[in-house]
């Protein structure tokens, strides 16, 4: 299995725990510096991972993402 989709099915697996995932969650987590990819490919394949954009305690903006259970396509 290659990096990259050991990568998309550790996120896809966590994700359908009910855990939400944001870019520095996942660089700490698994190791990926490309979450926005990761979860690009997983949405080709059909899951249904919208996101939230959520303000930081520093004043940043940046994108959180879950899966909603059950909608695969």
């Amino acid at each position: 299995m290659t990096r990259t989709k050991n990568q998309r099915q550790v996120i896809l697996d966590f994700l359908t725990t009910g855990h939400s995932l944001t870019s520095l969650e996942a660089l700490e987590r698994f190791g990926c510096f490309r979450l926005a990819s990761r979860i690009s490919e997983l949405r080709k394949l059909g899951h249904k991972i919208p996101k939230e954009i959520i303000t930081t305690e520093s004043g940043a903006r940046i994108a959180r993402y879950y899966l909603i259970p059950d909608e695969v396509a």
